[in-house]
């Protein structure tokens, strides 16, 4: 479940508004009754909806039992685990106190569920994480850094500027992760890309309702008008004068999660900056990604949502990397998988994406082994 919107303000939320707001819903499927509720964030403003559909499993616990589990992965970093016969946590997610202190009108919740799976970051970031190209950008950054209010996770909105880290892209996105349920392994593919929010009081160009014949921004960055609300918002990532992520590398990884311990076995960098950079560099800087990994029953991960036009395959045990190949245009898009006649096949669909600044095209590719 999502947010009412406008997303980076809720002063005019109702109880009813957010019941079901920011969260993931069970009905049963015979009646359409409510089974239970799980809400991932409480008073989101920060667009920390859930991104993606939930994966469900059967996962073998330490004891030996099969437990049925749904597993949601929020843009936070938190990945929740809950038992999806109740909605009861499988994995602890305590609540937290948070950073207070919400624009005039809007208020924070006290706390906010932190599930102990997770991707997000064990500290806050300062200035010392702040990264460039060049010593210059690199101070650019720093600089720009501390002109922003940032307490770390869920620092309020603000007129000062927030920095937001997660960023509202999230650490997960809507292409989800994928399953090994042979080797009771999930494939994941988080990102970690900084963002800032401005929220602008209404004035002059910027008008309580829209102007006749306005028309909307079409852009998931730069000015969100709320329109009915006391404030707009100026929405970015968070990049240096020539064009990269302040924040140091990675901004992106491929990792695996061990189904029975609940624990990250392993992270790897994946994409370089040669389709981002003035610089086309080839180092596996770690990209950020929209797009998810799919794995096979061979044991091969296979995922194409770098911000670098590649299809790539990695070792689902080590997360070695085995194969890649050049697209014609972003891959941002989950791959996925066919036989014909014993004969497997990967497509994948290169269409690039307009918000994240990749190649477009109106490819579908397929590849296969040699007979």
């Amino acid at each position: 479940m999502g947010v009412k919107t406008p997303d980076i303000w809720g002063g005019d939320r109702t109880p009813d508004m957010e019941r079901y707001a920011t969260g993931v819903l069970a009905l049963h499927a015979s009646t359409g009754k409510l089974a239970w509720f799980y809400p991932t964030v409480h008073h989101d403003l920060w667009d920390m909806d859930q991104p993606s559909q939930p994966t469900l499993a059967d996962i073998t616990d330490k004891d030996g039992k099969t437990v049925p589990v749904l597993y949601a992965p929020a843009k936070t970093g938190n990945l929740f685990v809950l038992d999806r016969r109740t909605g009861a946590l499988v994995v602890p997610a305590p609540e937290m106190p948070v950073p207070q202190g919400a624009a005039p009108g809007d208020h924070v919740s006290p706390t906010q569920p932190f599930s102990q799976l997770t991707f997000r970051p064990s500290k806050n970031l300062t200035d010392a994480d702040m990264w460039g190209a060049t010593m210059y950008d690199q101070l650019v950054c720093r600089v720009m850094f501390h002109k922003l209010r940032y307490e770390g996770t869920f620092t309020p909105p603000s007129l000062q500027g927030t920095f937001v880290f997660p960023g509202n892209l999230g650490m997960f996105e809507w292409g989800g992760f994928a399953l090994d349920t042979d080797r009771q392994i999930a494939v994941a593919n988080p990102i970690a890309l900084p963002f800032v929010s401005r929220l602008i009081p209404r004035g002059p160009g910027n008008p309580m309702e829209p102007q006749p014949g306005a028309k909307g921004s079409g852009t998931e960055a730069g000015i969100q008008p709320q329109y009915g609300v006391p404030y707009g918002v100026t929405l970015n990532p968070f990049m240096s004068p020539l064009g990269l992520p302040c924040k140091q590398p990675a901004w992106g990884y491929i990792a695996a999660i061990d189904l029975k311990t609940n624990r990250i076995v392993w992270k790897k960098r994946i994409g370089t900056v040669r389709d981002s950079s003035p610089i086309p560099l080839p180092f596996r800087m770690g990209m950020p990604m929209l797009g998810g990994p799919m794995v096979t029953a061979g044991g091969v991960i296979f995922i194409g949502a770098t911000a670098d036009n590649y299809l790539r395959a990695f070792d689902v045990n080590d997360g070695k990397l085995l194969w890649q190949a050049r697209l014609p245009a972003g891959g941002q898009a989950t791959p996925m998988t066919y036989s014909v006649n014993g004969r497997q096949f990967v497509v994948i669909a290169a269409g690039g994406h307009g918000s994240f600044g990749t190649k477009l095209g109106d490819y579908v590719i397929a590849y296969v082994l040699p007979q």
